[in-house]
Order: structure tokens, then sequence, then C-alpha cells
């Protein structure tokens, strides 16, 4: 155990988000997310029995999010549904990502299942949660943490 580090927050996963570099997508799956298939050659890790709202609590505590994209967060749109339609789940993890991330609800865009399998495909590394809500799917951006540019 370390201080000040979530707990849930795993030496692969710890090892996994110092690797990532600035814009590297991280992707946040629902346990029947198909991981395994749109993971080849990526690393896939799993967070079983930890719903999504915990795991983006847990992975932003650390993660520093893109601050050079309108939109650094985006998750899977529920199929069949208008535009702007958020699920309960996406409705919670919005509010968590607000609170543990400044993240504005514009900065999470939906987007449409099989746009967000191929974003998948070129994200750095997939971690599986145990959350059983379909569409239960984010992304995030990896931002920098660093000194201001010197004029």
């Amino acid at each position: 155990m370390l201080k000040g580090i979530d707990p849930l927050l795993t030496p692969e996963l710890l090892k996994l988000l110092a690797e990532m570099g600035h814009d590297d997508a991280l992707v946040l799956a629902d346990a029947n997310f198909t991981a395994m298939s749109l993971g080849v050659g990526k690393p896939v890790l799993r967070l079983p029995g930890v719903d999504m709202v915990r795991a983006l609590q847990a992975v932003t505590s650390l993660l520093p999010l893109a601050e050079d994209v309108p939109q650094p967060v985006a998750y899977m749109q529920v199929s069949g549904t208008p535009e702007g339609y958020r699920s309960a789940l996406q409705r919670e993890a919005a509010d968590q990502l607000a609170a543990s991330a400044g993240v504005r609800s514009d900065q999470i865009e939906a987007v449409e299942r099989f746009a967000f399998y191929e974003r998948v495909k070129k994200a750095y590394a997939i971690v599986v949660t145990g959350e059983t809500q379909p569409f239960g799917n984010f992304i995030l951006r990896k931002g920098v943490i660093g000194a201001a540019l010197r004029p």
C-alpha cells in the first residue's frame, strides 16, 4: 500500500497509467465489453467487481485529462436513443467526472457504438470493470502535467 493512492489502483494499473503519454486514450469498459477482440496487442487489465463510477473516480485521481481538446471524455451512446441522451449510469459518471476531474458536461462526448469500437482500436489500453450496466463504456484522453511554457 502507498499513502495517498486509491487502493483500487493495482500495481499493474499504476504502471499502465504512468506509461501512457500525452493524448493516449484509456478505455474503461463494462463487464460485457469485447475487450479481448478489440484490444488485440494492447494491455487489457481487469477490475472485477468494481462499478464504472468507482473506477472513474480512482483513475481520475491520478490521470490528468487532456485540456487541448474540446472533449477529453467519450462514452458509448446507447443504441436507438436521441442525440443528447444519457443513461442513469452515464449521468452519474458525468457527475463523478465533474467532482473528481473538473470535467464539464460539454466536455463529455457521446459516440455511436461502432464509432466507439473504432476509437477503442486506437486506444493505448483497456480496463475492464465489473460494471454490468450495458453501454457503460468510457474513453479518457490523457493530458499533461508540467510547468508553464517559458516566454
